[in-house]
């Protein structure tokens, strides 16, 4: 990671190399993380299928994967993915999401675990995101962080339920199934 004392253009951010890193801008710090291991694409994976069926099933809007979030200048997130609702859309652009959306969601790699636990809630926070989720492959386990109601996250180990329209039921997800078995 690189500090900067200067704010970052979207031009600038646009030009940082396209190699295979992931790269951010987080308070004018770049953040540098390799690309996502094959552990954690099959998570990410088995999570957005799920999700992607709940949301196409009830017109709910857009998940997207691997998506540049651009709400303010000078701050450039690239999460594993999140939703945007049907009002929503209006937000996505060529660039990426500018709108805030209604879920985040970040799969830990041992590179990101400081980035996406401590540096992101609290701008996810200070843009108006509702909810975001932190699944960790080490404890098998999703932080379900209501970022607009509560400081503390709610760890979840067995189910994990999304409700993010009331006109629709409910969506529960077995959290094991997420976690490809260990290879030995």
């Amino acid at each position: 990671m690189s500090r900067s004392t200067t704010e970052w253009t979207y031009a600038e951010y646009a030009r940082l190399p396209d190699d295979g890193n992931r790269y951010e801008v987080i308070d004018g710090e770049v953040c540098m993380t390799p690309a996502p291991g094959p552990r954690h694409q099959q998570i990410a994976a088995n999570l957005f299928v799920a999700l992607r069926s709940y949301v196409q099933q009830h017109r709910l809007g857009e998940l997207l994967w691997d998506v540049d979030l651009l709400f303010v200048d000078g701050q450039y997130l690239r999460p594993d993915m999140v939703f945007v609702p049907t009002g929503s859309l209006g937000g996505i652009t060529d660039r990426g999401v500018e709108s805030p959306p209604s879920l985040v969601v970040e799969v830990l790699s041992p590179h990101s675990r400081r980035i996406d636990r401590e540096l992101k809630p609290p701008r996810y926070r200070a843009f108006g995101v509702p909810e975001y989720w932190v699944v960790d492959p080490l404890s098998r386990s999703v932080e379900v962080h209501r970022l607009q109601a509560s400081a503390h996250a709610e760890v979840v180990r067995d189910t994990l339920r999304w409700h993010p329209n009331p006109s629709v039921p409910e969506m529960s997800i077995a959290i094991d199934p997420l976690f490809p078995a260990e290879v030995p």
